[in-house]
């Protein structure tokens, strides 16, 4: 009988302290590592995440210096266009071109659907990974939802083999997800 009391005053008291679970809200999702390895073992650093904005606001967001200085960086330029680059840099007193200016040449671009850049390893990097790197890139596609909902999903390739490429990728998984956590906050009311 006293174990019962317990139990049940213990059931009292976390139902008291502990908020009770809410639903989702289905219009967004937290920013998920959906990252996996190919068939032909090749890794791809996937992020995901749903928003609850159209299409062309995750593309302003993209694809305009205001939209970038906003989440992304508080220094930003972009040259839209295919061969343009996105520059940032996180120190806001810097110019782009300034010691650690992040450049990002644009491969190619599909308006409002898809972007991808060119992954320019910078100083902070070893020499041999800079050296080696041919075709890291970030392929970011945004895909329309309905019901004002856009998926971002977010996947780098062309990542190279050895400790230094571990490191490398496992710095990009750390940063991405915050990147995006950045976005996801700036395009969440």
């Amino acid at each position: 009988m006293k174990r019962a009391l317990v139990s049940l005053a213990l059931t009292i008291l976390v139902a008291t302290v502990v908020p009770a679970r809410t639903e989702a809200d289905p219009s967004t999702q937290a920013v998920r590592d959906t990252s996996y390895t190919t068939q032909t073992g090749e890794r791809v650093l996937r992020i995901e995440t749903v928003v609850p904005v159209p299409v062309a606001r995750v593309w302003e967001a993209w694809t305009t210096p205001a939209g970038l200085k906003q989440w992304i960086a508080p220094v930003a330029a972009i040259d839209l266009r295919v061969g343009g680059t996105i520059s940032t840099n996180y120190d806001r007193n810097a110019r782009i071109g300034d010691s650690g200016t992040i450049r990002l040449p644009i491969i190619n671009y599909v308006e409002k659907q898809l972007i991808t850049l060119k992954v320019e390893l910078n100083d902070k990097f070893p020499k041999r990974i800079r050296d080696e790197d041919q075709n890291l890139q970030e392929i970011v596609q945004i895909v329309d939802m309905g019901g004002e909902r856009t998926k971002i999903v977010s996947s780098m390739v062309g990542w190279g083999t050895g400790a230094d490429w571990d490191k490398t990728y496992n710095f990009f998984a750390r940063g991405n997800q915050w990147t995006y956590e950045q976005l996801a906050k700036y395009l969440s009311p």
